[in-house]
């Protein structure tokens, strides 16, 4: 009979720390996933929504899935989502962690120009023509070109306004399968990112998407750091 006492304490004993090990751990996973993104469990997220190319007001599908992507990890990390239109939302994101997607050409979101403007002075998008450097990104002297359905790059950045107390995530997608595709990334790699980078409180990132074909957005991998050249002026 004692051996059998003694068996089931020690079982219950070990279940206990393993569950005990395994939440500690989860705790660890989802509070380095909430720094890196910036997010406050309990805080409500702001996630600004551009449209279409030259189509105000229409929203383009696979930005909404990128939407979804940003709503699934707030609700994870335990914050709430408020949404607004990139051409409409003006003022600071204030003690909101902001989600601004899409890009400014076209006037698609002209948010995420501002925040180009203001706070990566390093980048540069081309204009959208018939050309091969159609809405290719320059920075750092490197260019990006966009290669459609081919190669497509997104241009990632972290940073907070000195108006606010929150910090902007910025994804900037050469198209809107790219946009869906950095954040996708993002949440699968972030541990791997975050450890690369002198610091998870302001940088600039480049995300490639190839193999579309095969993968579609689930085929992106990190191109590059950008963080020295986008913060600095041309």
């Amino acid at each position: 009979m004692v051996n059998v006492l003694v068996g089931l304490a020690t079982s219950f004993i070990g279940g206990a720390c393993v569950w005990l090990w395994e939440r500690g751990k989860r705790s660890r996973v989802l509070r380095r996933k909430a720094d890196f993104f910036g997010v406050v469990p309990g805080e409500t997220c702001l996630v600004v929504i551009g449209s279409k190319h030259n189509a105000p007001g229409v929203t383009p599908h696979k930005d909404l899935r990128a939407i979804i992507e940003v709503a699934t990890l707030a609700s994870q990390l335990g914050s709430d989502v408020h949404t607004e239109s990139g051409n409409d939302f003006r003022g600071s994101n204030d003690a909101r962690t902001e989600f601004c997607i899409g890009g400014p050409l076209g006037d698609a979101n002209i948010r995420a120009g501002g925040h180009l403007a203001a706070h990566l002075p390093g980048v540069t998008i081309l204009p959208y023509g018939p050309g091969p450097e159609s809405v290719g990104y320059v920075v750092g002297g490197e260019r990006y070109l966009w290669d459609k359905g081919n190669v497509e790059h997104a241009l990632v950045a972290k940073f907070t306004p000195p108006e606010a107390s929150r910090p902007v995530f910025l994804v900037c997608g050469q198209s809107s399968l790219a946009n869906q595709a950095a954040i996708h990334y993002l949440k699968r790699n972030h541990r791997e990112i975050a450890a690369s980078l002198a610091s998870t409180d302001r940088f600039c990132l480049l995300i490639k998407l190839d193999r579309i074909s095969t993968y579609g957005f689930q085929g992106a991998t990190f191109e590059r750091d950008v963080t020295t050249e986008a913060f600095t002026p041309a």
